[in-house]
């Protein structure tokens, strides 16, 4: 993932694009229930998920929509806001693609982007306006700092341990 890092450290423009793929698994929901405390019955009962007309479990749409943090975590990008549209269900096991293209890039370094998630079928599951600020030169420079140390704190870069 350090591509999106070094990227972010030469500095972001309009039209660039990010993108990432993840399978979400059963641990993830049980992972992502643990910590929102989001028990809602479509994500792990079945007789519910068969009375809703579902086809089976469905992750939450946060988890998902959250692979817009993984890209701006490696950014460095503070959000101030994102607006998702839910457009179908992303049962467990799915392949889900998100592809991040910045639309503007303004005065403090303030941008905007879309998201779009797409399953292994082609099919828009998902979609994300993004607002907030891109980092600046200082960012930029720390940003090349830590990654010419390895980037050791970004369990997503090459040489990551992780630790904090």
């Amino acid at each position: 993932m350090s591509w999106i890092r070094r990227k972010a450290a030469d500095g972001i423009r309009v039209g660039d694009q990010f993108q990432i793929t993840r399978t979400f698994t059963e641990n993830d929901v049980l992972q992502f229930a643990a910590i929102t405390r989001d028990y809602n019955p479509i994500h792990f009962d079945d007789r519910f998920v068969a009375a809703k007309g579902i086809e089976r479990r469905i992750c939450h749409g946060l988890l998902v929509g959250g692979m817009v943090t993984e890209i701006g975590g490696q950014i460095g990008w503070l959000a101030s806001g994102i607006d998702f549209r839910f457009k179908k269900p992303v049962y467990i096991g799915d392949t889900i693609t998100c592809t991040l293209t910045i639309h503007t890039v303004g005065e403090h370094d303030r941008a905007q982007a879309d998201a779009v998630f797409t399953n292994a079928r082609g099919e828009v599951v998902l979609t994300a306006h993004i607002r907030g600020r891109l980092p600046n030169d200082t960012d930029r420079n720390v940003l090349r700092q830590m990654m010419a140390e390895g980037d050791p704190t970004n369990p997503l870069s090459e040489k990551g341990s992780g630790g904090i």
